[in-house]
């Protein structure tokens, strides 16, 4: 293994000089007020040395995590059940591409592990620079159009990528029909059943374009894939139950996490395997991510005048259907504020993809720059509701006592800077 002296030279004279100019803009926009700085300094450091990257991620041990939801959650837990190991850089603001990465890098130079969250675009140039240990491939489903693209496109970019590292171990879902697709072949994969609550992307295989046949919790397709072998859901490795995690060799841990919903659960099950696998112990990494409470300003209750705030961040479809699975039902008040700016994707149609539920005895406001559209598909799914626009606004109108706020990218950074604010000149 190549040793943080021998990645100073690995990565050159030019590297150095990227590296120093990127700490002095890091360094700059601080001063300015702008933030950490750190997305500026990957950008430059980038642009004097294209390579940066592979410099910087030589001789570490790196897991990179990436998939349509959870890929923040599961690389703080990830990294959480690495720190077992030894010191571990990772992103602390979930910024996964490759401005973001080199960030991490660079902050934590000396780190011999490395969990890195990675957009699904980027994960195959960043495996060819970073050469990763383990890749966790948690779920596909339809994110941005208008960015991503159509998702059985991102399946075939992931499973090409895949197949240039065959010494890389796959962590793979076994449960989601497009990830299942794009480890199929890999040469080292480890399954385990995270769970998929959203199958609307996946109702045709994506080897043969005939359909996906359920059986309870096994799926497999009516085709026949060139390769001769059935495309069905493999035998987990790892699988888990409301109060067990269970693994290879009958290992059964424990496991009660800090934060709420299956689908958490599901992504720590994958952050564990992905850490016993770079050598981890079970138990350990158990204990360590299930410890992790918070994710970049997720889960947290904050509280503003009369009302403790709990916010939820949800950014397409499965993810607002799993998001609005963790609802208190009980809750004084229920916020969803919905814009539609760039980095949320501007097309809402996704809206009717959703399926809003009835909150009986809870009051609903819709807010956001996107209210008057979020209005109406409540409307249409029999919710009933107020709408203020601002969300800060719509906090103070619902009654005292515990208020619930589900919001998409831009709504969910934009209030979390609003009622970050108030609380601070309180």
């Amino acid at each position: 293994m190549v040793r943080a002296g021998s990645r100073r030279a690995a990565i050159g004279a030019r590297g150095r000089l990227a590296l120093r100019a990127a700490e002095a803009a890091t360094w700059a926009s601080r001063k300015a007020g702008r933030g950490k700085g750190s997305m500026i300094g990957g950008l430059v450091a980038l642009k004097i040395d294209p390579d940066i990257l592979t410099g910087l991620g030589s001789g570490r041990r790196t897991v990179v995590i990436t998939g349509t939801n959870g890929k923040s959650t599961t690389t703080r837990m990830t990294a959480a059940a690495l720190s077992t190991l030894g010191e571990v850089a990772t992103q602390a603001d979930g910024a996964n591409m490759d401005a973001g990465i080199v960030a991490a890098l660079h902050a934590h130079f000396d780190a011999p592990l490395a969990a890195l969250e990675v957009d699904e675009l980027h994960v195959p140039h960043v495996c060819d620079a970073v050469s990763p240990a383990a890749v966790v491939l948690l779920n596909l489903s339809r994110d941005q159009l208008d960015r991503v693209g159509e998702i059985n496109m991102i399946e075939r970019k992931l499973r090409a990528g895949l197949a240039k590292h065959p010494e890389t171990v796959v962590i793979a879902n076994c449960d989601d029909v497009l990830v299942t697709s794009a480890a199929f072949d890999a040469e080292n994969v480890v399954w385990v059943a995270a769970g998929g609550g959203w199958a609307g992307d996946s109702v045709s295989c994506p080897r043969t374009g005939e359909p996906i046949l359920w059986d309870g919790d096994h799926w497999y397709s009516t085709g026949q894939p060139e390769s001769g072998r059935t495309f069905e859901r493999p035998t987990p490795d790892w699988w888990l139950d409301d109060e067990n995690l269970y693994g290879p060799d009958g290992l059964k841990i424990p496991m009660s996490l800090a934060l709420p919903g299956k689908a958490n659960r599901g992504n720590a099950a994958q952050a564990v395997a992905a850490a016993v696998t770079l050598g981890a112990g079970a138990s350990d990494a158990v204990s360590a991510a299930a410890g992790v409470d918070e994710v970049a300003g997720r889960y947290s209750t904050v509280q503003y005048g009369s009302h403790s705030v709990r916010m939820l961040l949800a950014k397409n479809p499965a993810g607002w259907q799993e998001a609005l699975s963790m609802i208190d039902p009980t809750v004084d008040g229920l916020v969803i504020a919905v814009n539609g700016q760039v980095p949320d994707g501007e097309d809402l149609s996704w809206l009717w993809d959703v399926r809003f539920e009835h909150f009986e005895n809870v009051t609903v406001v819709a807010s956001g720059e996107r209210a008057t559209d979020l209005g109406v598909r409540l409307l249409y799914a029999g919710s009933p509701h107020t709408t203020v626009a601002d969300p800060l606004k719509a906090i103070a109108s619902c009654p005292p006592g515990r208020v619930e706020v589900l919001a998409n990218y831009t709504a969910f950074r934009d209030l979390g800077r609003a009622l970050s604010r108030e609380v601070n000149n309180a």
